[in-house]
């Protein structure tokens, strides 16, 4: 069997690497090189130092004015490193073992997954070696199965283990976190003994530091720390934090460590900013009076240097950065001059450059070397404590195998079980991962109000209606009551709600779909409940304009006609080309679809956008639905399914058939149906179930043309809450 193996692209300061010369001064002004040399004139190390000031004449007159913003971007960031937490952990998946001819051990993983979120599928597979990973992507074929043996072309004996020593050796390609160092020097210090005997700053370094991010009090402190104390007070009270783009920064900052009046060297503080890969070194003075080298900085440790200047005539910031001649070029170029009016500007590109410079340095021989040696001392430690195993011929290790509390019967019943629980563990590797801040590009649970991810966030803290149904608009909440109408809550407590509609307006459900300028409400209740559709920028403007309260009245153009007497409506949630609504009236389901907007009377500035709705077909129940979900097919071609809540059941029906099939079965003599919510990984759907106490996980996979293949399946799961919950939602 021949496959073709498409690499993973290489990181964005490598391929700068490759570019030197020609590059390097068209975009990053002067690169000279500095020889690093200590103040009396000795040479301090063999290292160079290559200095970026974004203009060749530094001494030039400039302006300073809004520039023009390159292409601020991170580069090599983790969701394209961290393949293991990203397509593997939590999903079924396989890994390997095995030696190669020199008797090197080396694990390889294999996952089915979508490929760039269109419902394509393909394998992923990462060889772990100990020279580095190798990530591989290879075509998916129905009618030819993917063996090991193929990937690697070769015969040898491969064992299955675990995931969770994977995610240990991922971890090597790169933190998650940073810390950086920030030094002030006063005007006129020329030594790393003065610079690191300032007791305190300046307005103008207290200024800088606030922009950077938050002051922290680090007793206590829960988020990352940077190697810092947050116990007993021994590395400082207070530091500064942030977040930014998932990643948490912390600074050790020269002025919050502690001092030392007897020690002139102030080791405590050299111990953490020298030992930082990244320093900022904040200068006071003008820019004439510019005199820092990196040579007046002893460490062995430290290979980049951003020199940042605060203009106070201007308001403005001027940055230079030195980088150590072995780390590969990194973006992004400074702009000429590089002057930064806007101070928010400023920030962004400063940790931009510090993040990608920090990247940038692990690809250099020293950091690579050390990685490179630990990655080969897990890989054959792990080996070590597999070998047992290995010998027993197991195709799972005992740690995997022990957590099963009996051994069903039959094999395959046995398999389907390990499977489970091979994809329970890797889930639940991945959320104590994820809260314990060490997931790529996770914003959810790191900051300065860092929630678990069960817990609630108070939007608004004393409302004096009951809330019927809600949703969000913009950093805005749209909410139904119950005796005052329809409100919208601005995210700024101090602000009061503002009515939408009056009272006369009963809506009980409610979507608002801002990209497509939509707003639908279910309003009323029995003979006389209807659909509404509205758009969003006609409300908007009567809000702005007229201050516009809107009555039962004024909505008689905004009905869809034909959902008289509805009791419940639902939407697709991946409305990518076409919007679905399906209402329920009593046992009748009407499914209704928007025109494409290029047919509607989107262009016309039509107040009511019922015209660009169209009425579908028609399918007939049994028994009133209580809840409703649509699940889109793979194809969107006669495979569109809705899910439909009755009885004690929850079946499937064909949008173009109106076949129904089972999908699950309510063992208990009571059932509160609650929700019913389609979701979607590598291309297949899968629907939760909540009811009474339970939220049950149905995989609804593959589609075989218009009959869905309803079965047990190893990626089935269920959880239940302590108590009943009203409503559950995405």
């Amino acid at each position: 069997m021949c496959l073709t193996i498409r690499l993973c692209s290489s990181s964005a300061s490598e391929d700068l690497g490759c570019r030197r010369g020609d590059f390097s001064r068209k975009h990053y002004g002067s690169v000279e090189l500095l020889i690093s040399s200590d103040a009396d004139g000795a040479i301090h190390r063999a290292g160079r130092f290559r200095v970026e000031n974004g203009s060749l004449d530094e001494a030039s007159d400039y302006t300073p004015g809004t520039w023009r913003r390159t292409d601020v971007h991170l580069e090599n960031p983790e969701y394209h490193t961290r393949w293991y937490f990203k397509y593997f952990l939590g999903k079924v998946h396989q890994n390997y073992v095995g030696t190669d001819a020199e008797k090197n051990p080396f694990y390889l993983s294999v996952v089915l997954s979508d490929q760039n979120n269109q419902r394509v599928p393909q394998y992923r597979a990462i060889l772990w070696r100990k020279t580095g990973t190798l990530k591989i992507s290879l075509p998916y074929s129905p009618t030819k199965t993917l063996s090991v043996k193929s990937i690697l072309s070769m015969n040898d004996t491969f064992y299955s283990l675990s995931p969770q020593d994977l995610l240990v050796l991922e971890e090597q390609e790169g933190s998650v976190n940073f810390k950086f160092g920030v030094l002030f020097a006063r005007d006129g210090q020329l030594t790393d003994d003065e610079m690191f005997s300032n007791e305190t700053g300046s307005e103008n370094f207290d200024k800088f530091l606030n922009l950077l991010g938050d002051t922290v009090t680090l007793q206590g402190w829960a988020g990352y720390r940077g190697g810092l104390d947050t116990k007993n007070d021994t590395t400082g009270l207070q530091s500064i934090y942030t977040v930014y783009q998932g990643h948490e920064l912390m600074f050790h900052v020269s002025t919050m460590l502690p001092y030392s009046k007897e020690n002139k060297q102030q080791v405590e503080r050299k111990r953490h900013i020298g030992n930082d890969i990244v320093t900022i070194v904040f200068q006071e003075g003008d820019d004439a009076s510019s005199s820092f080298k990196p040579s007046m900085i002893r460490s062995h440790f430290t290979h980049i240097f951003a020199l940042v200047r605060y203009n106070s005539q201007n308001d403005s910031y001027r940055l230079k950065i030195f980088s150590e001649e072995s780390v590969p070029l990194f973006g992004p170029p400074l702009p000429s001059p590089p002057v930064f009016t806007d101070h928010h500007e400023f920030r962004d590109f400063l940790l931009v450059k510090l993040i990608n410079g920090e990247k940038a340095t692990l690809e250099t021989p020293t950091f690579a070397q050390k990685r490179q040696r630990t990655l080969d001392m897990l890989i054959r430690s792990l080996y070590q404590d597999l070998m047992p195993d290995l010998h027993k011929n197991m195709l799972n290790r005992r740690s995997f195998s022990d957590v099963l509390p009996e051994s069903p019967k039959s094999a395959r019943k046995k398999e389907e079980a390990r499977q489970a629980e091979f994809v329970r563990i890797g889930q639940a590797l991945k959320l104590k991962t994820i809260v314990r801040g060490d997931a790529p590009t996770s914003l959810v649970t790191t900051g300065l109000c860092r929630k678990e991810p069960w817990e609630s966030q108070s939007f608004c803290s004393t409302f004096p209606y009951e809330i019927i149904c809600a949703d969000s608009w913009g950093q805005s909440l749209l909410v139904a009551t119950d005796t005052a109408g329809v409100l919208m809550l601005d995210e700024t407590p101090t602000l009061p709600p503002v009515q939408v509609f009056d009272k006369t307006m009963a809506v009980k459900q409610m979507h608002i779909l801002e990209p497509q300028d939509l707003l639908i409400t279910r309003a009323d209740k029995g003979k006389d409940a209807r659909l509404y559709v509205f758009r969003l920028g006609g409300i908007k403007r009567g809000l702005e304009e007229r201050q516009l309260v809107r009555s039962k009245c004024d909505c008689r153009e905004n009905k869809l006609e034909k959902t008289k007497g509805c009791h419940l409506y639902s939407i697709n949630t991946h409305h990518g080309s076409e919007l679905r609504i399906v209402a329920a009236i009593r046992t009748k389901l009407l499914l209704i679809t928007r025109k494409h907007p290029r047919f509607s009377a989107v262009a016309t500035g039509a107040d009511s956008p019922v015209e660009e709705f169209q009425y579908i077909r028609e399918i007939c129940l049994c028994d009133p639905p209580v809840v409703m979900a649509l699940v889109d097919g793979p194809t969107g071609e006669n495979d569109n399914m809705i899910c439909v809540a009755y009885k004690h059941q929850f079946d499937l029906i064909n949008e173009s058939t109106g076949d129904a099939y089972r999908l699950h079965h309510v063992d208990a003599n009571r059932v509160n149906f609650v929700a019913a919510i389609d979701v979607y990984e590598d291309g297949e759907a899968g629907l939760l179930l909540c009811y009474n106490y339970i939220c049950y996980y149905k995989k609804v996979c593959p589609f075989n043309g218009s009959t869905p293949m309803i079965q047990s399946n190893t990626s089935d799961f269920h959880f239940s809450w302590n108590q009943m919950p009203n409503a559950i939602g995405r």
